[in-house]
């Protein structure tokens, strides 16, 4: 029988100070996902959740443990696998949003006219048809997300990693973007790990939520199935339901951040 699409396994990750005493990140994290699923992970700030991305990206190796994509070990980068960040300093501003897009495709040895070709059809597929002559400098933050998903979509990679892609936004067009995320990656079957701090985005966009433990040694605390229908909006009196179970998991955690932090003063 076939494991987990994505298979965290007793992972564990540290990072030496210096001072003899590892300082470890996590420690024993199970995280499974499916394949297609959107997976949102919640937690304290400094629990970890960057980093089991960056594990999964390829861009941290693990201590101990396992980590898997498809029954493969993750051991590098891969075009299996592309990060979306927070900001726009991951687009080229010395080139177009058309030119940002065939980026990976002319890296890959794609012909200029298929590439172009394929550049416009996720210029298309996001909404900016018609702005890809346009510079980064020229575009608005929620313009410069969507160019990321229409890189990262034009490669064909399976696996979306989102690290608090919406976090700089305003209310109003983060609002936009998750509803278009949620769109484009039910047209797209993608898999999708997302980390945001923020519950409501959480509910609007996962399939399940996890829901980390306080840091050094953190893992996996409770996971939450999201079973609304889509489209889902804020008012509904299940989406509060669901909202409070969380905050109060996320609540005991952060407390417990807070009464260590007062401790050590």
């Amino acid at each position: 029988m076939a494991g987990p699409y994505i298979d965290f396994r007793q992972v564990d990750f540290r990072y030496d100070a210096g001072l003899g005493t590892p300082n470890w990140i996590l420690k024993g994290l199970d995280l499974t996902i499916e394949r297609g699923e959107f997976y949102v992970l919640l937690g304290p700030s400094g629990c970890g959740k960057t980093t089991a991305l960056n594990l999964l990206a390829g861009f941290e190796q693990a201590h101990g443990g396992s980590l898997t994509v498809d029954g493969r070990p993750v051991t590098a980068p891969g075009v299996d696998r592309v990060v979306i960040f927070q900001g726009d300093d991951s687009l080229y501003g010395w080139l177009t949003a058309q030119e940002n897009v065939e980026f990976g495709l002319k890296l890959a040895g794609v012909p200029a006219a298929e590439r172009r070709q394929k550049a416009q059809q996720q210029l298309d597929f996001v909404g900016l048809g018609k702005q890809g002559h346009k510079f980064p400098s020229q575009l608005s933050g929620g313009m410069k997300q969507r160019i990321q998903i229409a890189r990262a979509l034009v490669c064909a990679s399976p696996i979306l990693l989102m690290d608090e892609p919406f976090a700089a936004l305003d209310a109003q067009t983060r609002a936009i973007l998750q509803d278009e995320l949620t769109t484009i990656q039910q047209r797209t079957a993608s898999t999708v790990l997302f980390i945001t701090h923020d519950i409501g985005e959480a509910i609007i966009l996962a399939d399940r939520v996890g829901i980390m433990r306080s840091g050094p040694g953190s893992g996996l605390k409770e996971e939450i199935e999201i079973p609304l229908p889509r489209p889902r909006r804020r008012g509904d009196p299940a989406f509060g339901e669901l909202y409070d179970r969380i905050h109060a998991i996320l609540s005991e955690e952060v407390t417990r951040v807070l009464r260590r932090e007062q401790a050590n003063q």
